[in-house]
């Protein structure tokens, strides 16, 4: 069996950062778990939960209402969202 390379060297699929978002690299998580933030929610998830961004980084925040500012507690941190709640 035979390995073809692409007309310009490259091998099919391209290069890591042309797979996985154009050189960026990975974005590092803003927040920790178990730290409390205060944060303002700006949108409403369609489960009724409030949203606020730290640095652009979602986090769905239970019991928020729309242009809350609260002190939260990150729950638990996903790949791409975290869950929080209100700390009173």
């Amino acid at each position: 069996m035979s390995y073809s390379r692409r007309k310009g060297g490259s091998r099919i699929g391209g290069s890591y950062e042309g797979r996985r978002g154009h050189g960026k690299g990975f974005k590092r998580c803003p927040v920790e778990m178990g730290k409390t933030y205060e944060v303002d929610v700006t949108e409403m998830s369609r489960q009724g939960e409030g949203i606020a961004r730290i640095q652009g980084f979602v986090i769905f925040v239970a019991n928020a209402k729309l242009g809350d500012h609260v002190k939260i507690k990150i729950t638990r941190i996903g790949s791409m969202t975290a869950k929080a709640e209100i700390i009173k």
